[in-house]
């Protein structure tokens, strides 16, 4: 077999790369200080940065960022570019938040509630959110970033599956909002969503890193080697469908005993409900009627019942985990979603299940211990992370 080496286009292809991923990371820097990022020397950085400004890649500022009186400005993304509208969509709401070409927010984030019992019926309430920003940059192009819930294939756009919805076909949503309204839509699954944002916007994320979301279920994603990991099937590291109890409920996806199924919001408020209509006078709680809020605020004010509820979801999910990791050694676990309101003690628990995999000795250092802690990006970073498909796509494309 012939293996062929680096050649210097190669090269000069991954070293532009290397210096717009830079650029898309710190949002502003200048020569000296990609330099030191890169490795590269000054010539050689400005030649690229020559060719990156010629094609309108990259602006040039005569801005200084030294503080040592050598200016020679800094490098950003250029202005101009067509806008984004992230979404977060699910069938009974969007969460939305306007970007500019350099991921900066433009406006408010908003939540929008949504009832659509079909799928035509979310399709226009996307539309009618894209069409009130259409009115309010009237010339600009608005391109469609939207994080999905369920199963994504993201060469094609269609949503497989899609919790919580009423209906069961895909859907291709790429397809028919392009056709629409003659634009550029990308489309992942919402948890690739919180990935990205941690890995674009969160200068503490390590190369190795995953993001749970404990709610109505359980989806995580994986970033490997600072990328991305869809699998081919784009179901790579659902752990909320690892089977946890073999003869425990049904699930969504049609097997028995899943972890969304013993320690997801939606589980434990199943559990409680089943449990309160089995003891009528047992408590104020309407089993019929039981909301995510009413069950957080019945755990604050020391329901015993549903306080060992929750540690016994923790206790699950602490034990997958240390499943995982003896499989996938990773660096940092962030968690997300409303179960992260239990706080601290339903952390501690899922960390004590965890303990220690066979891997961590004690003996290198505690800092190459796996970090388990929640997400510290606030919903409008969440949501704006779907934006970075399109700069991961054009990364891609140098």
């Amino acid at each position: 077999m012939r293996i062929s080496g680096l050649n210097n286009q190669t090269v000069r292809q991954h070293n532009r790369r290397t210096i717009m991923t830079l650029v898309w990371r710190y949002k502003r820097l200048s020569k000296s200080q990609l330099a030191q990022h890169t490795g590269l020397s000054i010539p050689a950085v400005s030649k690229i940065l020559d060719e990156l400004v010629s094609n309108k890649k990259l602006s040039h500022s005569s801005e200084n960022l030294s503080t040592r009186g050598i200016n020679s400005g800094h490098y950003q993304i250029p202005r101009e570019g067509p806008l984004i509208l992230c979404m977060n969509v699910s069938p009974t709401s969007i969460e939305s938040q306007l970007i500019d070409a350099r991921m900066l927010p433009q406006g408010d984030f908003n939540w929008t509630e949504v009832n659509a019992p079909t799928p035509d019926a979310l399709l226009r309430a996307i539309e009618k959110l894209w069409q009130q920003h259409h009115k309010q940059w009237p010339g600009r192009r608005i391109n469609l970033a939207l994080g999905i819930h369920g199963q994504v294939d993201t060469a094609t756009g269609v949503s497989q599956t899609m919790p919580q919805a009423p209906w069961k076909k895909p859907v291709e949503i790429k397809y028919l909002l392009e056709e629409k309204l003659g634009i550029t839509v990308m489309v992942d699954n919402d948890c690739v969503m919180l990935a990205l944002a941690e890995k674009w916007q969160n200068p503490l994320n390590r190369e190795d890193f995953c993001v749970i979301n404990v709610d109505y279920g359980i989806g995580s994603s994986f970033v490997i080697n600072g990328q991305i990991y869809r699998g081919t099937l784009n179901g790579s590291g659902q752990i909320g469908h690892t089977i946890f109890d073999r003869d425990g409920m049904a699930c969504s996806c049609g097997r028995y005993g899943c972890l969304e199924t013993v320690a997801s919001l939606s589980a434990l408020k199943k559990q409680a409900r089943i449990w309160h209509k089995s003891q009528p006078n047992s408590s104020t709680l309407n089993p019929d009627s039981l909301t995510s809020l009413q069950l957080l605020d019945a755990w604050r004010k020391g329901d015993t019942n549903i306080q060992r509820w929750v540690e016994q979801a923790a206790n699950a999910i602490g034990l997958t985990l240390y499943n995982l990791l003896n499989i996938v050694n990773i660096n940092q676990i962030w968690f997300y979603g409303r179960s992260c309101a239990f706080g601290e003690p339903w952390l501690q628990t899922i960390n004590r299940q965890i303990g220690f995999t066979p891997f961590d000795h004690g003996d290198a250092g505690r800092t190459r211990q796996t970090e388990i802690g929640f997400g510290g990006l606030t919903r409008q970073q969440q949501i704006t992370g779907i934006g970075y498909l399109f700069v991961e796509d054009s990364l891609a494309a140098e």
